[in-house]
């Protein structure tokens, strides 16, 4: 199969037509038809008419919906097979780290990204792992098939950056002797003050300094704090436990800057307004509970009550293994209370929302890429399996090609 992702490559015109199209920004439409041009969603609709010439594809009795979107991945980072020679998703040498980018360690070639394809995924975040305070920048992708990961990079995606604070941390930078030893949750509070402070400190340096003629080396590390200060960096953060969301979130406020999503957070459900107030959206587990002391007090009604105060919500995989099928991860909150077009949203625009990419994707709407999962059952259903996947209008996964036979389930 040749793949076309030079800049500006896209698949010719086509059609889908007689699908069940979910769009997410509105109501399903039934016996829907949308028209893809130059990689562009360029009509969607009932009875929406097809170019003359362009190819069709009858999707009958099948579902359509934007291609599914994870927050908090490290594919790539952490590829297959798991092995100390490539595992490049925690730079632990120090206990801050925001100069690192996890794109400058992502494997294109992770066996896990063509499985992610198969299960509809289109797009993830990238994120570097969390043993450090501040781990690193992240890295948002569009899962196209390449060998390098400039072409894969999506364009004009806002900067992210990875923050931890609980078990992580302690653990890792809690051992005898180690320089940048931090024993407790005070010790994790008092080292993100000072390095905040000492952002502010080195701005103030650089001023005079620029004042008097002199050119100042460059503290790589301070400058993405400043970026982080000035919200230029959407701040990601991994959480567990409601005192730590607390914390990071009075730091913040002392600093003057924004948490973009609290990441995991499974007890975030009994501090929903601070979120609210904050307006900071959460990422976080359908299911997954009682791993370590942090993760005890989980309930799966967490992504649903943080939802009903108005909170975005993403169902995240976290795992190589989950991504291949977050489409049922979502359909898990239907058993919670959470409405269908909810759950859609928390693998589609609500984790775009956060990306800063739902301009793009998301949601099947004119004018946004055409990256689509279509599936030979409701996404929600146990049975259903992904048909298609398409990235910029580009097939990335074809079942017939790939997948297992009809009648093979």
């Amino acid at each position: 199969m040749l793949w076309t992702f030079l800049a500006g490559a896209h698949a010719a015109s086509f059609a889908i037509v007689h699908a069940t199209i979910l769009p997410v920004s509105g109501p399903p439409i039934a016996d829907g038809t949308i028209v893809v041009t130059d990689g562009k969603i360029a009509a969607i609709g009932a009875g929406a008419p097809v170019p003359a010439g362009a190819a069709t594809i009858d999707a009958s009795g099948m579902f359509l919906m934007p291609g599914i979107i994870d927050i908090h991945s490290h594919m790539g980072v952490y590829p297959w097979p798991d092995a100390n020679a490539h595992g490049d998703g925690n730079e632990m040498v120090e206990a801050f780290t925001p100069r690192v980018w996890a794109g400058d360690g992502f494997d294109p070639d992770d066996p896990a990204i063509p499985r992610a394809r198969a299960g509809g995924v289109t797009t993830i975040q990238v994120l570097p792992g969390s043993a450090n305070l501040i781990g690193g920048q992240s890295a948002v992708v569009k899962l196209r098939p390449e060998t390098t990961i400039a072409p894969m990079l999506f364009e004009g995606a806002p900067r992210g950056i990875k923050m931890a604070v609980g078990e992580n941390p302690k653990r890792v930078y809690g051992a005898v002797n180690d320089d940048d030893q931090i024993l407790t949750r005070m010790g994790l509070a008092a080292a993100l003050r000072g390095e905040f402070q000492a952002a502010l400190d080195y701005r103030e340096a650089r001023k005079r300094s620029e004042a008097s003629g002199e050119r100042p080396p460059k503290d790589l590390d301070l400058e993405v704090l400043l970026d982080v200060i000035d919200d230029k960096i959407r701040v990601h953060l991994h959480c567990y436990r409601t005192h730590d969301i607390d914390m990071f979130f009075r730091v913040a406020d002392e600093f003057g800057f924004k948490v973009t999503s609290v990441q995991h957070a499974l007890e975030a459900y009994k501090v929903r307004d601070i979120l609210a107030a904050h307006g900071t959206g959460l990422a976080t587990f359908a299911d997954w509970w009682g791993f370590k002391m942090e993760a005890w007090d989980a309930i799966p009604q967490n992504a649903v009550l943080v939802s009903s105060v108005g909170v975005p919500v993403a169902i995240h995989s976290d795992s190589a293994s989950h991504v291949q099928r977050l489409n049922l991860e979502a359909a898990k909150m239907l058993r919670y209370g959470m409405s269908e077009l909810d759950a859609l949203e928390a693998i589609t625009l609500d984790p775009a929302r956060m990306l800063g990419i739902d301009g793009r994707v998301g949601s099947l709407e004119v004018g946004k890429d055409a990256d689509l999962a279509l599936f030979d059952r409701h996404p929600f259903d146990v049975y259903g399996r992904v048909e298609r996947t398409w990235i910029d209008g580009n097939v990335v996964y074809d079942r017939r090609k790939e997948g297992t036979p009809d009648g093979v389930r």
